[in-house]
């Protein structure tokens, strides 16, 4: 077990891990009470050994390991690794590249949807991890054997299920498709929080345009306070006094005061002033330039009966080349299928659209039947009658 505490152990360990072709990475923070994820801990391995990295040790400078992380020739294995390399980004500015997601790889392959990993590492390995320690306080110190033991477990059994996975993969022919979902982990647009498109969680609460102008502004106000005081967003101001604000437009502190959703006195604030201040600003907006408000529209019973004829053929498809479901297409995405000409969702592009989307638009146009034989769905291609004349 090797514990890192000082920049030259550091350097030292990630020169040994950058001469393997790929290594396993986690990473233990915390977020409760911040904005940022406070980075505590970082662990990695190569097929030789498992480091545990204070984070928190004094005057440690993690520049070697953000050179690892950008380091083309070396593969970085995560699971579930959206928070970790958001981490990194946040800290860095750097987008860990290339990388290899076990979750997304193992939905691939069939072994469920968003499956933790746990669950992954005792189905290929047989290995039951203690996961006791799940939520300890991190940034606690010293840190206890069991606590370095319990973080050099999880990339280390991470080895081995990358291996397994990686070889199904590619005896099957699907590690292109990972490859194509690595593109979102990997872009920097994953990652960015910009103030002005903070607005875009809470969409559904705007119904007018004065609405959806006052949202903006004030959202934006939100992000920039959560981000430079480092607290969550709802300890600023709960999405639901946001949405009564948007729907109220209270022009001044008194009328701020009168909404049910704020704390007694809250107006008098220097919050309060600028919540105001981002109302005034939000009604003052030209409504030409304001984003357009898309509204769910109820589909007609005949896409509806599509949508429903569309989850069977997805489900079939899963089982048939095992593949979770949730990763091939979403709800949303046959809802689109069933009501638009030309859908543009992620199922009708790339290895997507090969095994599902194809079939998807027959079945749309009556090119495709599914049936019952021997108790299970089958696709069954229909041949278009002649046309008669009348």
């Amino acid at each position: 077990m090797n514990m890192i505490t000082t920049t030259e152990e550091l350097k030292d360990a990630c020169g040994r891990l950058s001469r393997h072709p790929f290594i396993t990475i986690d990473t233990e923070f915390l977020r409760e009470t911040t904005f940022w994820p406070k980075l505590c801990v970082v662990q990695l391995a190569s097929t030789d050994e498992a480091v545990v990295i204070d984070a928190l040790a004094e005057g440690i400078d993690l520049a070697p390991f953000f050179d690892l992380m950008s380091d083309e020739k070396v593969l970085k294995v995560f699971h579930a690794g959206r928070q970790d390399i958001e981490i990194v980004w946040h800290l860095a500015g750097i987008i860990p590249h290339p990388v290899f997601d076990t979750q997304v790889a193992a939905m691939v392959l069939g072994h469920g949807d968003s499956i933790s990993y746990d669950q992954l590492v005792q189905r290929l390995t047989g290995h039951v991890l203690d996961k006791s320690l799940r939520f300890t306080d991190w940034s606690r110190r010293p840190l206890t054997p069991a606590q370095v033991a319990y973080a050099e477990a999880d990339v280390t059994h991470l080895r081995d299920v990358f291996l397994r996975l990686d070889a199904d993969l590619k005896k099957r022919g699907r590690a292109d498709w990972v490859g194509e979902e690595m593109a979102v982990l990997t872009s920097p647009e994953t990652y960015r929080q910009e103030p002005e498109r903070a607005w875009e969680r809470l969409r559904s609460r705007a119904r007018k345009p004065r609405d959806l102008a006052v949202l903006m502004e004030v959202t934006a106000w939100r992000e920039r306070e959560a981000q430079a005081r480092d607290m969550p967003r709802s300890r600023i101001l709960k999405d639901d006094v946001i949405g009564e604000i948007a729907s109220q437009h209270p022009s001044s502190v008194e009328k701020l005061g009168q909404l049910r959703s704020i704390p007694k006195g809250f107006e008098r604030s220097r919050s309060g002033e600028a919540i105001v201040e981002a109302v005034k600003a939000g009604l003052a907006r030209d409504p030409k330039t304001l984003p357009r408000i898309e509204r769910d529209k109820p589909l007609s019973n005949g896409a509806s009966a599509t949508v429903e004829l569309l989850k069977v053929l997805l489900r079939m498809t899963s089982e048939q080349h095992g593949v979770a479901a949730k990763v091939i297409a979403t709800v949303d995405d046959l809802e689109q299928i069933a009501s638009e000409e030309e859908p543009d969702v992620p199922a009708m592009h790339g290895w997507r659209r090969e095994l599902f989307g194809e079939r998807a638009l027959a079945l749309k146009g009556g090119r495709l039947a599914l049936a019952m034989q021997r108790g299970r769905v089958i696709a069954v291609e229909r041949i278009a009658a002649p046309a008669t004349d009348a």
